[in-house]
């Protein structure tokens, strides 16, 4: 791994030169969100209909990173759908996490709306927490053990509402995986604070989704964009990891 910017460095383990990270300080309005994604040069988030195969071995070991720093993992109902989804960092992050008095995994949580969930996926499994929720009229009455539903006052539950309800919770950061459709939802309401990306050498000119989907309705940051601070830049062969910060408000 080389750490191309800032402090450049070479030759650097991954978990070395992720020393230190820390998503954004939480502020008392609302927990802080940050996206995960990875995509190829030309922008596309999938591969098959899944980003398996997008990103390498390096990357898994990233993601994994990332989701130690947070108190909760969370990913759209489509994302569940389509991978069912696994949420957990791994047994030496998860002792990790214990050491230094926190749960051995992030809170789980999926947001979906009025459609049916999988309750056999594996993302039901284990023993960390996890919160479903779903829309007004979603069907599901009951969520398997371990699990607590929630019920939106509408049948998309609104980014805002979803973080309201995490932060009465105890919970200070939040790490979206996706879909893309979840973080166009976030970033409509402005709840996009960190990015981190990486760009998988691939070309694949295909009309797969892109990290973000368009915003239903137009973009309320067509005319003036929401403009980030580049954090960090690492490189892993062909493949790079960016790390992007979005000031609150912006």
């Amino acid at each position: 791994m080389d750490r191309l910017w800032p402090d450049p460095a070479r030759d650097l383990d991954l978990d070395e030169a992720m020393t230190g990270f820390a998503p954004s300080a939480a502020a008392p309005d609302r927990p802080v969100v940050a996206i995960n994604i990875v995509t190829s040069v030309d922008g596309r988030a999938q591969l098959d209909g899944t980003a398996e195969g997008l990103g390498s071995r390096a990357d898994r070991r990233l993601m994994r990173l990332y989701r130690a720093a947070f108190d909760a993992v969370g990913s759209g109902a489509g994302t569940l759908r389509a991978t069912g989804i696994w949420l957990r960092v791994g047994d030496d992050l998860a002792e990790r996490r214990r050491a230094e008095g926190r749960p051995a995994n992030p809170t789980g949580v999926v947001v979906a709306g009025r459609g049916t969930i999988d309750t056999d996926a594996a993302w039901f499994e284990g023993d960390e927490p996890r919160i479903l929720v779903v829309g007004r009229s979603n069907p599901i009455v009951a969520a398997p053990a371990g699990t607590e539903l929630l019920h939106a006052p509408d049948d998309r539950p609104s980014p805002g509402w979803v973080l309201e309800r995490l932060g009465e919770r105890g919970i200070g950061s939040m790490l979206l995986e996706g879909g893309p459709h979840l973080n166009a939802a976030f970033l409509a309401e402005g709840l996009i604070d960190e990015v981190y990306w990486t760009v998988g050498a691939h070309l694949l000119g295909t009309d797969a989704l892109p990290m973000i989907t368009p915003i239903p309705g137009g973009s309320p940051y067509a005319q003036e964009p929401r403009r980030g601070r580049l954090v960090s830049v690492l490189r892993h062969g062909d493949e790079l990891f960016l790390r992007y910060r979005f000031a609150r408000g912006e």
